[in-house]
């Protein structure tokens, strides 16, 4: 391929994807924090509810279905757990935290967060549509790599002569993570 025709796809293509590269990217840090801090959701109100719970192996998805009418929630259940003492139930717009022991906890009513809960969608969508252009997202970013370090075709800025150890590095790097931290 042709000097300038490399130069011109690649920056096509860089054009082009520009904007879904910052919201993949903005969505991806906001999914790295989802467990911290709920990006996607914002607490509306806050009750506080004591409950008799029964046994953990009564608890089936039918009784936190059925506790949730009865707490107030008309929403659709997403999950039940029952994790460290402690009896989970996600729903559409709120979340309920009970105590096992206890049987105090609180109802937390939430509202998604425009554009932040939108932007996390990008992330978790699996509808065929999306997964098609994800797909030749994730090609053309293959092609804007490839064509990147074909890019300088001389000088001591070569992918041969510098490139290619910064990209060995850049796959090093989180592998090391993956092995080491996981």
């Amino acid at each position: 391929m042709k000097q300038q025709k490399i130069r011109g796809l690649h920056r096509d293509l860089g054009y082009f994807y520009i904007g879904l590269i910052i919201s993949f990217a903005f969505s991806g840090i906001l999914m790295n924090h989802r467990d911290s801090w709920h990006p996607e959701k914002y607490t509306v109100e806050t009750k506080a509810v004591t409950v008799k719970l029964p046994a953990e192996e009564l608890i089936s998805e039918k009784y936190a279905e059925s506790l949730g009418k009865e707490l107030g929630i008309d929403d659709k259940i997403r999950r039940h757990s029952v994790k460290k003492g402690t009896f989970k139930i996600s729903f559409e717009n709120h979340d309920v935290e009970i105590d096992m022991e206890t049987g105090k906890g609180e109802v937390v009513a939430f509202k998604k967060t425009p554009i932040i809960s939108h932007a996390m969608k990008l992330h978790k969508n699996t509808s065929e549509w999306w997964i098609y252009y994800s797909d030749i997202f994730g090609i053309s970013l293959i092609v804007i790599a490839v064509t990147g370090a074909l890019m300088i075709p001389y000088g001591k800025f070569t992918f041969k002569k510098r490139g290619l150890k910064l990209a060995v590095a850049g796959v090093v790097f989180p592998l090391l993570f993956l092995f080491l931290l996981s």
